[in-house]
């Protein structure tokens, strides 16, 4: 087999898996829900599987246009994890007798929208990245509506659509002036053209290529469209939002940073730190007086993607290894959060939201209100858990790098995240309790549960020397 397919081999996977369970789907009808939707998750295993040959450290594929290394399969990784958690939690959110079952499109949309964001993650070309994020993009929009009868969700697609269209014109207008004024796509060359010296054509493509990737990551100011996308979109959808798009559209961008830009560190880091401070204190203040679990946690998902940029705003191996680190918990932590907002329905059955619901919950629901305590005391960055060292290791890069004014400003605002953090924990443990839950969780979600909540505990503390290897040495790869 040619070299190059060898090297592409995860996406020739989850695209030759789509279509045929696309046909399976389309025959089947929605009886074949569930043979999809378990073959879909076996479709992601083969995936993760075909990193261990040439998709992993093959080097570049068609001409520089692919890159197969080792921080391109550290993100396929944490994708493929989030993409099958996001298809096996589905079923027992849909089947709420609302009209809006789950249908077999739902997980081959999620093998699609994997391929577009293994193809953005090992992007080695300007092209490469757009055709990528744009088919994650296209079937994001669709999953973001996929419950037609529900007008929120039909609203939550609706805005995504538009706003993602926006931003995606914004970065295209980027690509066009950086191929412009370099006259290349590829990310080597237009690194040679970075470094030939100060242009202001290359100046302003930065600017508007970071402008459109900030949108996908939603760091501030491009931020406007998650709480609302959130909040309307099926939950078991928002979960897959929070975590496998947010880990390619982060990894993207580290690339683009460190591979086509990195001779022109000085002023990309401007910007990057602008949008970390930017993240950090907005998603921390905006949080505070939410009432919706869902908004708040897209809030936090703003919180946290300005730290993670401050990990990027380093600029070194040591920077890019520290964002690796934080996605992983990042990612752990929002997949377990996500899942415990799935058992809050009400005695119908039907989707609770709001933060006055948890009231209580450690006296109803001890195992559940135990394991969402750790996952807040986490994301609020509280020692032990592991949360705290996702944040240690991006400021400890940030003041390796010399920026000592990033790392101080983002330490002091990441206190002012703790407090509505804190707030949720106070309402299940001290406030009067509300109307009890109704119904258990499944094997499958007690054991995303589970497994997050062990991760992030200080149990997860054995995995920090391997995960500080595995992260380091993906990391060389950009360098």
């Amino acid at each position: 087999m040619n070299a190059s397919l060898l090297m592409t081999l995860p996406e020739l996977v989850l695209a030759a898996g789509a279509i045929a369970l696309m046909l399976v789907s389309a025959w089947g009808g929605q009886g074949s829900t569930r043979l999809v939707s378990w073959a879909s998750v076996a479709v992601l295993i083969g995936a993760g599987l075909a990193l261990l040959g040439p998709a992993s450290k093959g080097g570049a594929a068609f001409e520089g246009l692919y890159r197969a290394d080792a921080f391109a399969a550290y993100a396929k990784v944490l994708i493929y994890v989030a993409s099958a958690v996001a298809i096996l939690i589905a079923p027992r959110f849909f089947a709420q007798g609302r009209g809006d079952d789950l249908r077999p499109e739902y997980p081959v949309l999620i093998l699609l929208s994997a391929a577009g964001m293994g193809m953005m993650v090992s992007a080695g070309d300007l092209l490469t990245l757009y055709v990528g994020l744009e088919l994650q993009s296209l079937a994001a929009y669709v999953l973001a509506s996929f419950m037609r009868r529900d007008t929120r969700s039909a609203e939550a697609g609706l805005k995504y659509f538009v706003l993602g269209a926006l931003a995606s014109g914004i970065l295209l207008y980027g690509i066009s002036l950086v191929y412009g004024f370099s006259g290349t796509t590829l990310f080597s060359s237009i690194a040679t053209a970075y470094g030939a010296g100060h242009s202001l054509g290359l100046t302003f493509g930065l600017v508007f290529v970071f402008a459109g990737l900030a949108f996908k990551m939603s760091a501030v100011p491009f931020h406007m469209w998650t709480p609302d996308v959130y909040e309307g979109a099926p939950t078991p959808v928002t979960t897959f939002f929070a975590s496998a798009p947010k880990v390619a559209a982060v990894a993207l961008a580290v690339r683009v940073a460190i591979e086509a830009m990195g001779p022109a560190t000085d002023q990309w880091r401007q910007i990057v730190i602008f949008a970390a401070l930017a993240s950090i204190i907005f998603g921390a203040v905006a949080a505070i007086g939410q009432t919706n679990v869902k908004r708040l946690l897209a809030y936090s998902s703003i919180n946290n993607v300005g730290f993670l940029l401050v990990g990027l705003a380093a600029g070194t191996q040591e920077g890019v290894a520290s964002v690796l680190f934080y996605l992983t918990v990042y990612v752990v932590m929002t997949l377990g959060s996500f899942v415990v907002v799935l058992q809050m329905k009400d005695a119908e059955g039907q989707p609770v939201e709001t933060l006055a619901s948890l009231a209580g919950l450690s006296r109803s629901r001890p195992g559940l209100a135990l394991a969402m305590a750790i996952f807040m005391f986490s994301l609020a960055g509280i020692p032990p858990l592991l949360g705290f060292n996702a944040k240690l290791a991006v400021f400890t890069a940030a003041v390796n790098a010399g920026l000592y004014p990033l790392a101080v400003v983002g330490f002091v605002a990441s206190v002012i995240g703790a407090y509505y953090y804190l707030r949720v924990i106070k309402v299940m443990y001290f406030d009067d309790p509300a109307e009890a839950y109704s119904g258990r969780a499944t094997p499958v979600e007690s054991a995303v549960i589970a497994v997050s909540a062990v991760f992030v505990s200080p149990i997860g503390w054995l995995l920090l020397a391997p995960l500080g290897v595995a992260t380091m040495f993906a990391a060389k790869a950009l360098f």
